[in-house]
């Protein structure tokens, strides 16, 4: 099974809602350092958090990364935008989602993938929006990576790395902070990360949000989508 005592874990978007909360449980659950890794690095006021500069759309930043924390364990793909765009219409929005949300996650990994250890764990932030569209671009960068993060585990288990996927509903974020809808406490979500990575867990499913769109998937497609319902005459 995964271990967090003594790892070394990356945390990227470590200065959003559910990254400081990666950071700080890491460490109280046993990890020797953690690299809190953003665009803008934060002060942590604590020698085991180790600040570093990392812009997940930026092959020449993920190599600089790479080079100065040689010795992760722990890979947290946390970081992530949002910017209301559709998959309809003008797809540049769609394409910026797509670099941060999809290519950004696979080339940090790519990159540290050379690194890791046998032993070494990959964790996705995804979304219960994986298995729904109605987040329009957004759920499609998650579906991406929800398939990617599949062939991911299949490929890298001879290889000793354990790949993982973190599926929730809304969770009380800044990136949330538009949304009407109930939303999950961010300490609760990463507790529940953790302690599925330490379970040895491929999928963990926050809430009953996520458990609910998984199951659905396997239903008529009608059932998620009422939408398509056929009227009748």
């Amino acid at each position: 099974m995964p271990s967090l005592p003594d790892s070394v874990v990356l945390v990227t978007g470590a200065n959003g809602g559910l990254g400081a909360h990666f950071v700080r449980q890491a460490l109280d659950r046993g990890a020797a350092k953690v690299y809190a890794a953003a665009r803008t690095p934060r002060d942590w006021d604590d020698e085991r958090i180790v600040p570093l500069r990392l812009d997940v759309t930026s092959l020449d930043s993920i190599a600089e990364a790479v080079a100065a924390a040689g010795d992760v364990t722990v890979l947290i793909n946390n970081a992530g935008a949002v910017n209301g765009s559709s998959v309809l219409g003008d797809l540049t929005g769609a394409r910026e989602l797509f670099e941060t949300n999809f290519w950004g996650a696979l080339q940090v990994t790519n990159g540290f993938r050379p690194v890791l250890p046998t032993g070494g764990v990959i964790l996705n932030v995804l979304s219960a929006l994986s298995w729904h569209g109605m987040g329009d671009a957004y759920s499609a960068t998650k579906a991406a990576l929800w398939s990617a993060t599949n062939t991911q585990r299949a490929t890298l288990v001879p290889e000793g790395i354990h790949v993982a996927s973190l599926h929730l509903g809304y969770a009380d974020t800044p990136m949330t902070s538009g949304t009407d809808a109930p939303k999950l406490d961010p300490a609760d979500v990463v507790r529940a990360a953790y302690e599925g990575i330490e379970r040895g867990d491929y999928e963990i499913l926050v809430d009953e949000v996520s458990r609910g769109l998984k199951a659905g998937l396997a239903g008529p497609l009608e059932a998620l989508y009422p939408q398509l319902q056929r009227v009748a005459p």
